[in-house]
């Protein structure tokens, strides 16, 4: 090599090293700016609540000295003893880990983990230093509510802290960024920029799907509109159709397509193809003068109107209908409503993952307490929308680990781009809510619990007494439901009178209820004795495996009345089609 070409080639690598540093330098700055968004995200009214908790504990630890320091010095033999198992190691010695992630945690099942001493030793310390951390916390004197709500809030700075969440700590980066000559360190900036600007971070491929071409596109047509939904009819399938439709109340909290991805996991099209004439609400993304939409206005001007059109287009005396979520609670308190003024329109009752009782929410209840719901009234009731943004980072949150950090390390320190996942791409989907609905919402479920107390609420001028529902119901809970705990769904048996069949499904409150047949996946357990708790109820079940689609499909078959001739064409001259499915109002994004 000529002097002059050793020259260039010192330069060059000198602005190649100048670059990367640059490059690093700027990850690590927009690293520090996400965790001191993520950090503010909290309101006001939670950081106090934070504060006045973390005050208790210590009050607590401070009665009990020895306790704490029994536990300290507990702690810190173990880190010695990882020390001299990590010393072990270094000098040829083969020893087994100090301790190991649970089989669940993906944060550290790359083997860079476990190839690299230091970051071995770093990870083992870590998990050391957050089951010492989450033990304070629970072998603690504090009360039962006041534990939780502690143990929750010290779970998510334990997860943030982690060593994967941090470029200079976590080996699979540094790896990356080495041997792509710093390209992932590039990438991983564009992409925090990308999410910087839109929001929130990304979750998937989002150019790999669109709404109406990809997704949402069972064939079906607008049949009936109005400020609040948008009702879509879906084209039959089979030459004959049961005497009875299906009404599906999908969340409105969320976009109706988590039943409609794609044609393989379309609910909707598997509801269809068993001979269903299928009617769907199409709940619209609230915009700025629709703020004080009332909870009786989506009964009323939602559930009824829809009801109406239902049987107007197809005739039928009686309709079947499902409720998903926060749908099924709309749906039911519509039942309890039509009862009192004697209506018999549906003949069926399909709950999804559905609370009506909320004696027990789960980790979201840490968040509510009087406070924070009068606050929210204060804030939402003079018609200010709720922003679904700030729903969507709360259910996130729940699992952080899985649903904020995991894209956190992926997007922007592996500098990777999410792969595509249609499920995702709904989840990013959020929708806004009329704050007056939210608010109200609020006070009457998850604080108060109002919902199933005989007369205490009224819904659209008549008293609520869901004890008045006395229909056939079919009630499908998930286990691993962190938004609806499955025993809390189990009590909906307690305040619906018909003829109930409870069904648990694996896994949780989305991919539990999105297990199509033809996949043949997972569980689900029915036939438990429903006289007694949860708990006995699934220590008795039997474990089916496979989708419980197909055994609802037989269970709603038995309520459908006669096989009629499928409907020719979709609507009729009062209620002719107003654009094809998925129609306008879903195609609306939240900003």
């Amino acid at each position: 090599m000529s002097e002059q070409a050793g020259h260039n080639a010192e330069q060059s690598t000198g602005h190649h090293r100048r670059s990367t540093d640059s490059l690093l330098d700027q990850l690590q700055e927009a690293q520090q700016r996400f965790f001191r968004d993520f950090m503010d995200t909290a309101t006001p009214t939670q950081n106090a609540d934070m504060v006045g908790m973390y005050q208790l504990l210590m009050r607590e630890l401070m009665q009990s000295p020895e306790q704490l320091l029994q536990q300290q010095a507990r702690y810190t033999q173990e880190q010695f003893q990882l020390w001299l198992n990590w010393v072990s190691q270094q000098a040829g010695k083969e020893t087994a880990p100090y301790i190991v992630p649970e089989r669940s945690d993906r944060r550290f099942s790359a083997p860079e983990w476990t190839s690299y001493p230091v970051f071995d030793y770093l990870k083992q310390s870590y998990l050391l230093a957050a089951r010492f951390t989450n033990q304070v916390v629970e072998q603690s004197a504090l009360d039962a509510e006041t534990k939780k709500r502690v143990g929750f809030y010290t779970r998510q700075f334990v997860d943030a802290w982690s060593p994967s969440n941090f470029f200079a700590t976590n080996p699979e980066a540094l790896k990356a960024a080495v041997d792509s000559n710093g390209e992932t360190l590039s990438n991983g900036l564009r992409n925090f920029l990308h999410d910087l600007e839109q929001g929130r971070i990304s979750m998937t491929d989002e150019s790999r799907f669109e709404v109406g071409r990809n997704l949402a596109i069972t064939p079906g047509a607008v049949v009936y509109k109005n400020d609040l939904f948008e009702l879509i009819q879906y084209t039959p399938s089979t030459p004959q159709v049961n005497e009875r439709p299906l009404l599906i109340v999908p969340p409105c909290i969320n976009k109706y397509y988590i039943l409609d991805l794609q044609p393989e996991n379309s609910f909707v099209k598997y509801a269809v193809d068993q001979g269903n004439t299928v009617f769907l609400m199409s709940w619209r993304n609230i915009p700025a003068e629709l703020g004080k939409t009332s909870w009786d206005d989506y009964v009323g001007e939602g559930v009824f109107k829809a009801m109406d059109a239902v049987q107007a287009i197809t005739g039928a005396k009686q309709m079947n209908a499902l409720g998903f979520c926060i749908g099924g609670a709309l749906l039911s308190c519509a039942l309890a409503v039509e009862k009192v003024k004697r209506k018999n329109r549906v003949a069926s009752l399909t709950l999804l993952t559905t609370m009506l009782e909320y004696t027990d929410v789960g980790e979201i209840g840490v968040y509510l307490d009087e406070k924070f719901v009068a606050n929210k009234e204060a804030e939402l009731q003079g018609g200010t929308v709720m922003d679904g943004k700030e729903l969507a980072t709360t259910f996130a949150s729940l699992r952080a680990n899985d649903l904020i950090w995991f894209f956190v390390v992926n997007n922007y320190l592996k500098g990777k781009t999410p792969d595509a996942f249609d499920l995702l791409y709904w989840n990013s989907d959020s929708t806004n809510l009329p704050g007056c609905m939210y608010a109200w919402y609020l006070r009457n479920t998850y604080w108060e619990d109002n919902l199933v107390k005989p007369g205490k609420l009224e819904i659209c001028g008549t008293p609520l007494d869901l004890g008045k529902v006395s229909l056939p119901t079919y009630i499908l809970a998930a286990r691993e439901d962190h938004i609806v705990p499955w025993h809390t769904a189990f009590g909906s048996l307690k305040h619906l009178k018909g003829d109930n069949t409870f069904v648990l499904a694996a896994s949780g409150h989305i991919a539990g209820v999105v297990n199509p047949v033809s996949k043949n996946k997972r569980s689900y357990w029915i036939d438990g004795p429903q006289t007694g708790s949860a708990h006995d109820w699934l220590a008795s079940a039997e474990e089916r495996p496979g989708s419980w689609w197909s055994n609802w499909s037989q269970w709603l078959a038995g309520q459908g009345g006669k096989a009629v001739a499928a409907p020719s064409e979709l609507g009729n001259n009062g209620h002719p089609p107003i654009e094809a499915a998925p129609g306008s109002y879903v195609k609306v994004r939240a900003h």
